[in-house]
């Protein structure tokens, strides 16, 4: 042991007689670790989980860029399964972003490391029998929101986004469960309830709720022209109308945003949680 790096033959040796304790120095105040022969510097204060911003990249990502994300992946397998909260509770796996996207290419990747897919990976797939199975199991499994609020139904369509690199049967199956799923449509509660050009442009813009760069939201039309409430400078998920001026976030049943309007003119927001009211007001 030198200075501030660790070798794991001297943390087994101190463990081994007892002095662990008083010859380690915390982590939270290491330089670096050195592990074999590669060093870690600075490790990210969650460490041993895995860096926030890997976990975010590797959902991000899968979106939409299979090359990044076979390089990761490759390299640590495990990334197949990463899960990000984005906002709210708005948890989101690789595969999840893949899923609802239509990326059957890097959902099959994925899955070929390891990753799990859930009901709305196989509903993009086109997995009729699959999915027929759960509904019937499990009746109203159909209306549960997905990532970001998305729909079984909606999923289900996007598999025929790469509908040139699938085979007849693949498109006729996606087809057949698009027909099914639309049976339920009335009984899917995450339905958006569409706002006129008028009204979304009216909610639109930044909101502050302190003086911090990052304090605050940004209201703005997500790629399905939903309007939607994110970090201050990004997009988010997307806002269900439910009620006059108020929105359920994403599906999500405990979050709920209201706004305040004063002559026609919206003058701010207010983010309703079950242990937390807070206000925003527009810039």
């Amino acid at each position: 042991m030198k200075g501030n790096v660790i070798t794991r033959r001297a943390a087994v040796k101190s463990s081994i007689f007892g002095l662990l304790a008083v010859s380690i120095p915390s982590i939270s105040y290491a330089k670096s670790i050195a592990i074999g022969e590669e060093t870690i510097k600075n490790p990210c204060h969650r460490y041993p989980s895995i860096d926030d911003a890997v976990v975010n990249e590797i959902v991000g990502k899968s979106h939409f860029d299979i090359e990044t994300v076979k390089k990761m992946v490759d390299k640590r397998p495990e990334l197949a399964r990463a899960s990000w909260d984005w906002s709210f509770g708005d948890w989101e796996s690789a595969i999840g972003a893949a899923s609802h996207v239509g990326r059957r290419d890097i959902v099959n990747y994925l899955m070929s490391k390891g990753a799990r897919p859930t009901m709305f990976t196989y509903a993009m797939l086109g997995a009729f029998d699959i999915v027929k199975a759960m509904v019937e199991m499990t009746p109203g499994i159909q209306s549960q929101p997905g990532p970001h609020g998305i729909s079984l139904l909606q999923h289900a369509k996007a598999g025929l986004r790469m509908k040139d690199a699938m085979t007849n049967d693949d498109i006729i199956n996606s087809e057949k469960l698009i027909d099914f799923l639309k049976t339920f449509e009335a009984e899917d509660i995450t339905t958006y309830k569409a706002l006129t050009k008028e009204e979304q442009e009216k909610y639109i813009g930044d909101y502050r709720y302190g003086e911090g760069e990052n304090d605050g939201f940004s209201i703005s039309l997500n790629m399905r022209k939903v309007i939607s409430l994110g970090k201050l400078g990004k997009g988010g998920g997307g806002l269900i109308r439910v009620g006059e001026n108020k929105f359920l976030y994403n599906g999500i049943s405990s979050v709920y945003i209201t706004f305040q309007i004063e002559n026609n003119v919206v003058k701010s927001l207010t983010v309703h949680e079950p242990d937390l009211t807070l206000v925003a007001k527009k810039i």
